[in-house]
């Protein structure tokens, strides 16, 4: 296949100035290779919501779901709400409706930058949380029972089918990690020991665990994996969670990146699949020029992947290695930073040193 449909979504904030950027270095790096991306700009998010009452028109939805892919930036703004308070969010909607149950948030540290941890090992991370997306305690957000102003209650879900997903997507992906001579271990977290929706969790995934007995794997609580994370995050490889706890577990984990600017993700169903980056809408910076776009870069990144394992498109996981290559040489000299990291370099300049960097490495071949 050489020509691929993917459904774009710049959303609110920073996301209308990252977006065609990144999408225009994806375009140019497989074009090289002779693919074609095809991009669809769709609108959505709270900007489209004050303006006409509807953050994500139907027939947008309709499209969406027909792309190959769905490439979004951020989506939300924090004055631009729903009635009941929620923020506008049709990135959530997306997963629910698309059924994208795995969501899929590594932690790949780049030398060159600030990082929090100064132990060697933390220069080299490599782990990926995998959240639940559409159960848990978000899965019924606005249905919550007040009584009478003084208690809230909103309800947890999990169920037998999206966990057991869940955690074949897990296993799978770990015995892949394995296979590049990374660990291949997988942790499941959740806290089993108070929350009998968890201790079900738990419990399919003892179950699901048998079918893999090539793969290593352990449990552990949601508060002993996040001290874990600050202390000595290397000795994770694949973290299966609830959503509320992968919420939680990821942000951290983008925070030993250097910050939310640089950590992407995948949000993976059965049949279709959502990129973005973990930061939100930045409204405060937008138009300003110090937008970070790694983290949206690296999403387009696993989207390559994503794409190449669901058409056999070799040549899109050399793409994709290409480009983290260079944005890996792009920080590894430490000149270059983000103004979220304490620098000076925003969208232009992150940007410009990237497809330097793509360009040195057709020259030198990528390290």
């Amino acid at each position: 296949m050489n020509s691929f449909h993917i459904a774009v979504l710049p959303g609110d904030g920073i996301g209308q100035e990252i977006t065609a950027p990144c999408a225009e270095l994806l375009r140019q790096a497989v074009a090289e290779k002779g693919i074609k991306l095809e991009f669809q700009y769709l609108e959505a998010g709270a900007g489209l919501y004050r303006r006409t009452g509807e953050s994500f028109p139907e027939e947008n939805f309709r499209e969406a779901a027909k792309a190959d892919a769905i490439y979004l930036a951020a989506m939300g703004l924090p004055d631009v709400r729903y009635p009941d308070g929620t923020e506008i969010g049709p990135q959530h909607d997306l997963r629910k409706r698309l059924k994208l149950y795995a969501g899929v948030r590594p932690c790949i540290s780049m030398k060159g930058l600030p990082l929090p941890l100064k132990d060697i090992r933390a220069q080299n991370l490599d782990f990926v949380i995998v959240r639940e997306s559409i159960e848990g305690i978000f899965a019924y957000p606005r249905k919550s029972q007040i009584d009478s102003e003084r208690e809230a209650y909103n309800i947890m879900k999990v169920s037998r089918d999206i966990s057991e997903k869940l955690f074949d997507y897990s296993f799978k992906l770990a015995q892949k990690r394995k296979q590049e001579g990374k660990q291949g271990k997988v942790t499941c977290i959740d806290k089993a020991n108070v929350l009998s929706s968890m201790y079900f969790f738990h419990q399919v995934f003892e179950e699901q665990k048998a079918k893999y007995p090539d793969v290593d794997s352990n449990h552990m609580y949601v508060d002993a994996a996040a001290m874990n994370l600050m202390r000595n995050p290397w000795i994770f490889d694949v973290c299966p969670t609830e959503n509320l706890c992968g919420d939680i577990l990821s942000d951290m984990a983008a925070a030993l990146m250097g910050g939310m600017g640089m950590a992407p993700s995948g949000e993976i169903g059965d049949e279709n699949a959502v990129f973005q980056p973990c930061h939100g809408s930045a409204p405060d910076i937008a138009g300003l020029g110090k937008a970070n776009p790694t983290g949206m870069l690296l999403s387009g990144t696993m989207m390559l992947d994503y794409l190449a394992d669901q058409f056999h498109e070799e040549r899109l996981h050399q793409v994709s290695d290409e480009i983290v290559a260079a944005v890996r040489r792009a920080y590894a000299g430490g000149r270059l930073i983000p103004w979220e990291l304490g620098g000076e370099n925003g969208l232009s300049d992150i940007m410009r040193e990237i497809y330097g960097q793509l360009e040195t490495g057709k020259g030198e071949g990528d390290d």
